[in-house]
């Protein structure tokens, strides 16, 4: 099978598609033969050597959709053809709060959904919402887990809420936007591209501020007023500016920090007497993967995809969102 391999940390000129036999499930697995895949930022992080613990080669991927193929023992053959979406990590653990030692994402160390096909235990494949397509599909996993649980479980999201989504643009922001929106909040975005913004806006945004202004977030109180959850992936020095947003006891939620850490450090005083809930989280547990699914399939959702590429284009699709051109998902497309 072609597989999408990693062999250094160049960028996306580090990969390459090479032959590499193709994956037989063991007992209690199914393999998966993958319609399409989608990119997160980790993939293009483990390119420029930006990631923890990477080991080469690697087939990154953490996002497939796909047709069950074959199984292992212990698996029943009305598996057999059945679509699928792939829940995008392994091992959760036992604890609802957090992830356990032996939990980690597809795609490094295990082998990804960067391939024509991928083993991966019954448990984590999911019945692909019948409204999507092969790419729509594809498009939800990781991203849309990760923000699942920051807007659903962690930030509360509930109706009337003002839930400010910054860096909009980005696969797990474009889903904090979908999933608050259909919550039924107001959402809010920012990003330093108008261009975003506008888009933004046309898939339910009530409106977005340039953070390249240095007065955005004054004028977001004065127009929209004070915000009820922040979701955000950025940190940095702007993490001030973004929690002066939020109202006595807001929630503030984030996944990232691109920006690194402030430079400034925290008003802690502002942020114990507003009575401030800060709070870290990455991906999600199986059971949340269910919720979004199931949410999905109720409310015919769709996500906002950036463009698609043929697998044999990947090199291109990685190197597109290392420069953040996207806005949404980019999903690769096999033949």
């Amino acid at each position: 099978m072609k597989a999408l391999t990693l062999c250094g940390s160049d960028g996306p000129s580090s990969l390459s598609l090479v032959d590499v036999d193709v994956p037989v499930p063991g007992p209690n697995e199914v393999r998966v033969k993958l319609k399409c895949a989608a990119l997160n930022r980790r993939d293009v992080w483990m390119t420029v050597g930006q990631y923890p613990g990477i080991r080469m080669p690697a087939i990154a991927g953490s996002d497939g959709s796909g047709t069950v193929d074959a199984v292992g023992d212990g698996i029943p053959k009305d598996c057999l053809g059945c679509e699928v979406v792939i829940y995008p990590a392994l091992e959760w653990g036992d604890d609802p709060l957090c992830g356990g030692k032996d939990f980690r994402v597809l795609g490094m160390p295990d082998q990804g959904t960067f391939a024509e096909y991928i083993c991966v235990p019954k448990s984590s494949i999911y019945p692909k919402p019948r409204h999507l397509s092969w790419e729509q599909a594809a498009a939800f996993p990781l991203a849309g887990l990760t923000a699942w649980r920051a807007v659903v479980t962690h930030g509360e999201v509930k109706k009337g809420d003002k839930v400010l989504v910054t860096g909009i643009g980005g696969g797990a922001a474009g889903f904090a936007l979908l999933w608050a929106k259909e919550k039924g909040a107001d959402v809010i975005v920012t990003s330093s591209s108008q261009d975003k913004i506008d888009m933004a806006i046309k898939e339910g945004a009530v409106a977005g501020y340039n953070y390249s202004n240095d007065s955005w977030s004054k004028e977001l109180r004065s127009e929209i007023g004070s915000i009820d959850l922040v979701i955000d992936s950025g940190g940095g020095d702007g993490m001030n500016s973004v929690l002066d947003t939020l109202k006595n006891g807001g929630r503030y939620v984030f996944f990232g920090a691109t920006q690194g850490n402030p430079s400034r450090g925290l008003n802690m005083a502002k942020l114990f007497f507003k009575q401030i809930r800060i709070q870290g989280t990455t991906m999600g547990k199986p059971e949340e993967f269910q919720e979004m699914i199931d949410f999905v399939s109720s409310n015919k959702l769709e996500p906002i995809i950036d463009q698609i590429f043929d697998f044999s284009d990947a090199i291109a699709a990685h190197e597109r969102m290392l420069n953040s051109e996207q806005m949404g998902k980019i999903v690769l497309r096999f033949g």
